[in-house]
């Protein structure tokens, strides 16, 4: 689908130079001399390679067009992680390179959304909000006040957050997937 080069957005993907292209950054100037243009910094998702290119406000470029399908987590091994369709009950397993760190945060059948390109996984969405436990934390030292400070605190499953000073090891809490910060206490 072609779409004009001012409607590029973060996180759009794009088919460009006979690749397909994840959008990281795009600013949009309009110079006192001369047409506007979009600046935008894009990563290839087969060579892990960088680019930064510039079109101009009049241009078009050509918009991946994914096919979204939900599927629930089932489990992982060294290589993959597996999937179930929960209509068909179809199995389908995907490389941990695929899914990178945020795979950490699966649990046993949360449900997740997998983007196809040409019948190809591309990438996994996790849920905004998925439920941690807390495997350790550092005690809160009185008299800081609970607005501005936070303390370090290891979750069950690896990634090392910032959480507020109430919370203790062993409490439940919900974090946000999308930048892995803490939400509230379950």
């Amino acid at each position: 689908m072609k779409i004009n080069a001012g409607e590029i957005r973060v996180g759009m993907l794009l088919e460009y130079k006979n690749d397909l292209w994840q959008v990281l950054k795009t600013q949009h100037v309009k110079p006192g001399k001369g047409g506007a243009f979009a600046q935008v910094e894009m990563k290839s998702l087969s060579k892990n390679t960088k680019l930064n290119e510039r079109f101009r406000s009049s241009e078009t470029v050509e918009k991946a067009l994914l096919e979204e399908n939900n599927f629930d987590y089932l489990y992982s091994d060294e290589i993959n992680y597996y999937f179930m369709d929960p209509k068909t009950f179809e199995q389908i397993d995907i490389k941990k390179d695929i899914v990178g760190d945020k795979g950490k945060l699966l649990t046993e059948n949360l449900q997740v959304t997998i983007n196809y390109y040409n019948e190809n996984p591309i990438s996994v969405e996790l849920p905004n909000q998925v439920r941690c436990r807390i495997e350790a934390t550092d005690a809160a030292l009185k008299g800081q006040t609970v607005s501005s400070s936070y303390k370090p605190a290891k979750l069950d499953n690896g990634f090392n957050i910032q959480v507020p000073p109430f919370i203790e090891a062993g409490d439940e809490i919900i974090i946000d997937t999308r930048n892995l910060e803490y939400i509230k206490k379950v």
